[in-house]
């Protein structure tokens, strides 16, 4: 069953449409060209258009024979040619049929290939065709997948493995790309160490930084680390000052309206910062704002609340700046593996991994256990006011399509 959200906080499809509309008002236009060994991860900013036909001739799908059809009047027929991928046919003899492999390219004059299992050779090493046979069969057709002239890939396209492979087949050595967005990774707080470092009382080591850092980088994004900002209000406003040529500042922690949130403070001295109470759970608390210009999103500081609130907000408010249409992860309705007997007033995001075809959360869901996210394979989607039985239907975002 189902129920209404808290009122007062914003519903998340809310607060990501307004990212993405601040995003579109802020489209990286920049472009340049960089080799396909470069471009993994970038995103095109012209069309991929065939400049070839693939295939560009027609070729055999399998090791067998190639023969003209009218020429087979049920008598076997000698070879008059072997025909290797990468070699350059000579035009087909009439009445006789030529040896080929898979991939090389079709004769002049031959239109089917036999496989080789559904044929006997006689005495004279002519061929007998045992089965009947069909025009074109086993024949890739000229331009099957492009043809010249063809877009291939649309502007926006995120490439990956499989598209540069794809651009590879078309003779393409470069693309033109969007310039990566450059983004400032900010931590705050005097508890935060470094990994490396000995821990004093009362501090732990910052694992947001790295968490981001990562994540930025495999979105295709170039990365200002701004390192841990201390509960200064000077060194803090120095550090930002620092910053040059950025677009888009990115934070965690120390943002809200706190009195010691003195990079929230400095913030808003250069500029507006909105307060978000997002009705999720975990990552109630979401900033946005710009500092001289220069778009801010600030994240909540627990480890768990930072995952959920880049992946499902500041992840697409990034695709979208870099020119990325389809910017939404792909979800799956699986059958829940608990129960979920009290109806919260947020929606809330379980740490969650597939066991026995069903969604089966962490046990412990606390917005500070980052061990609970990796352990995970994707988030669970309770939505807010419902209950759950096992077995009924919720949503699965795996994080593969978050971290990707």
């Amino acid at each position: 069953m189902s129920g209404g959200a808290q009122p007062g906080l914003m519903p998340l499809e809310q607060a990501q449409q307004r990212l993405l509309s601040l995003a579109e008002s802020s489209l990286i236009t920049e472009t340049e060209c960089v080799a396909l060994a470069e471009a993994d991860g970038r995103v095109l900013a012209a069309p991929l258009v065939a400049t070839l036909d693939l295939p560009p001739w027609d070729n055999s799908a399998m090791d067998g024979y190639a023969l003209r059809l009218a020429d087979w009047q049920g008598v076997a027929l000698p070879v008059s040619q072997r025909i290797l991928a990468g070699s350059a046919p000579q035009p087909l003899e009439p009445g006789s049929c030529a040896r080929i492999f898979t991939g090389a390219p079709m004769p002049a004059g031959a239109d089917t290939v036999e496989m080789q299992e559904n044929v006997e050779l006689d005495a004279y090493g002519r061929v007998l065709f045992r089965q009947a046979l069909r025009p074109r069969q086993n024949v890739r057709a000229r331009g099957q997948e492009t043809q010249v002239g063809e877009c291939v890939l649309p502007a926006g396209t995120r490439l990956g493995p499989i598209e540069l492979g794809l651009a590879a087949s078309l003779g393409v050595a470069t693309v033109e790309v969007r310039r990566a967005v450059r983004v400032a990774v900010l931590s705050t707080g005097d508890e935060l160490v470094e990994p490396g470092q000995p821990l004093e009382a009362g501090q732990i080591y910052n694992s947001n930084r790295r968490l981001l850092i990562s994540w930025l980088q495999r979105l295709g994004c170039e990365v200002v680390d701004g390192g841990i900002l201390s509960d200064d209000f000077p060194r803090t406003r120095e550090a930002l000052a620092a910053l040059q040529g950025v677009d888009l500042i990115l934070s965690t922690g120390g943002v809200s309206v706190g009195e010691a949130d003195f990079l929230g403070i400095a913030l808003r001295e250069a500029g507006e910062l909105t307060l978000w109470k997002l009705a999720i759970k975990p990552g109630k608390p979401l900033t946005f704002g710009h500092y001289q210009g220069v778009p801010v999103i600030g994240l909540p500081g627990n480890p768990a609340s930072t995952l959920v609130t880049f992946g499902l907000l500041a992840r697409p408010y990034l695709l979208r700046r870099m020119g990325v249409q389809r910017v939404e992860p792909l979800a799956f309705e699986m059958p829940a593996g608990f129960i979920w007997s009290k109806a919260g007033q947020r929606r809330e995001y379980l740490r969650a991994r597939i066991e026995q075809g069903c969604v089966v959360p962490y046990a412990n869901q606390s917005s500070g256990v980052l061990r609970s996210a990796a352990w995970a394979e994707g988030l669970a989607e309770v939505l807010e006011g419902r209950t759950l039985a096992e077995g009924d239907r919720l949503r699965f975002i795996p994080l593969s399509e978050l971290l990707g």
